[in-house]
């Protein structure tokens, strides 16, 4: 299984991937966490290739995944499933300043902009309404739930 896990900077991706690897490692499932910010050139190409080339291994990746193009590229991977993480501007402006890491205000506005959201996402995470703890939840459940019915 492939977790990709997207969404504009300041969202919550980061938070929730790792929360749910934690709570799927506890139960059991061994996913394996890729962020797009371990690799600082052609992010997508290295993220495909590293996942591409163990194929059976459970992933998460955590990245913006910013254009359909790369949404759709992972997505035609087997057992793809696309996991949108959406909050407004002001929270993800919010969550940026508070981050250590934190990435020039103009580049949160500039991404959120050109950000494409998925068509059909299989699963939305709305971390304006939920925690970021709520939606790893969440996407604990969805995960056991579709290896409980595979």
């Amino acid at each position: 299984m492939i977790l990709l896990v997207c969404g504009p900077p300041g969202a919550g991706k980061t938070t929730v991937a790792g929360e749910a690897r934690e709570r799927l490692r506890t139960a059991g499932y061994g996913f394996r966490l890729l962020h797009s910010d371990d690799f600082s050139r052609n992010t997508y190409e290295k993220l495909y290739e590293r996942v591409s080339a163990d194929p059976d291994a459970d992933w998460i990746l955590d990245g913006t995944f910013y254009r359909r193009e790369y949404q759709e590229r992972f997505r035609g991977l087997p057992d793809a499933h696309l996991i949108s993480v959406v909050a407004s501007l002001e929270l993800c402006l919010k969550r940026n300043r508070e981050r250590e890491d934190s990435i020039d205000r103009r580049g949160v506005h500039a991404m959120h902009a050109d950000f494409e959201p998925p068509e059909n996402p299989d699963l939305t995470l709305d971390t304006e309404v939920a925690s970021v703890e709520e939606a790893a939840d969440a996407l604990g459940r969805y995960v056991i739930q579709w290896y409980d019915n595979g």
